[in-house]
């Protein structure tokens, strides 16, 4: 990982007792993801959509582990109806009330890893960062979404949102929410996101 200078000098402070978190964002559009389906022989299965491609839910997650504690998740979604001027992504706001909230559900220093999205790299971003003494924060190397085990999750979800065509932009945020709820009561399936990575979570004495 790199440690960029969004960190500064509080890295060692933050890693005593605390967690480690991993950090991404996705998008979910009224086109749903194409996947395999049961069908009829000779017959082709059909989605039927609106044609209507604006609006979109962006959604933020945060993974966090910690030896000996169960692995958390949390995430916030935002709808972005398409209408012009409209930003189509997360604000920093967004991202580090996102870190705000683990916080409060961890009750312990964060080491924060995510990409160079953005939405994490500008000055305010930094400034906010900076403002936090029990938050430290790395970047990932450029290319390499599966050490984030966040990219699995948005991956579980859309595959479980694959052929499911919805017209209205809040259907879509409630499904999207169901989603993403069903493993903050599943820390095996988080775990198993982890492990994906290839990372252990063992720290050494």
């Amino acid at each position: 990982m790199e440690g960029g200078g969004l960190g500064g000098g509080k890295s060692t402070r933050a890693a005593c007792g605390g967690c480690v978190c991993f950090g991404d964002g996705a998008g979910f559009t009224r086109r749903p993801p194409r996947g395999r389906t049961w069908g009829r022989r000779g017959s082709t299965p059909v989605v039927r959509t609106s044609g209507r491609s604006s609006g979109r839910v962006s959604a933020a997650g945060l993974i966090a582990m910690r030896p000996g504690s169960r692995t958390r998740l949390s995430h916030r979604l935002r709808l972005h109806s398409g209408r012009k001027g409209e930003r189509r992504s997360m604000s920093e706001q967004d991202c580090i009330g996102l870190i705000d909230g683990m916080h409060q559900l961890v009750r312990a220093p964060i080491v924060l890893v995510w990409d160079r999205l953005n939405t994490h790299v500008p000055h305010v971003m930094r400034e906010l960062i900076a403002a936090r003494d029990r938050l430290t924060v790395f970047t990932l190397p450029a290319c390499a979404p599966g050490l984030n085990p966040v990219e699995f999750l948005w991956a579980h979800a859309k595959r479980s949102l694959a052929n499911l065509a919805t017209a209205a932009l809040d259907r879509l945020e409630a499904l999207v929410r169901n989603r993403l709820k069903r493993p903050q009561y599943r820390p095996a399936v988080l775990d198993g996101f982890l492990t994906g990575t290839g990372l252990t979570p063992d720290i050494p004495p």
